[in-house]
């Protein structure tokens, strides 16, 4: 079985997804410029990292990720077919 992936910038979509996976909306402590998010990330319960999250809005979230173009890459089932939790923003084409 192949591992199933989609590129989404719907805000619902993506919600949705991470909803489903109880993580929250973040960005990284210490990046934040002119009063907005920082580099957003999708913090996972117990996640390891040292990017000291700082848990913020969807409204704010989603701000930054149209304010930075993003697109939201994210995989539904891995190749054996169990769920995936991996996720990547990238930049949006065109």
């Amino acid at each position: 079985m192949a591992s199933t992936s989609h590129t989404t910038t719907d805000h619902d979509e993506i919600r949705s997804w991470v909803e489903e996976h109880d993580p929250k909306p973040a960005s990284v402590r210490g990046t934040e410029k002119s009063g907005g998010a920082g580099v957003l990330r999708i913090d996972f319960p117990g996640g390891a990292g040292e990017d000291r999250p700082e848990h913020i809005s969807w409204d704010d979230w989603f701000a930054k990720f149209e304010d930075e173009r993003l697109a939201f890459l994210y995989q539904e089932r891995k190749a054996d077919g169990s769920d995936s939790t991996f996720f990547k923003l990238v930049a949006r084409e065109g």
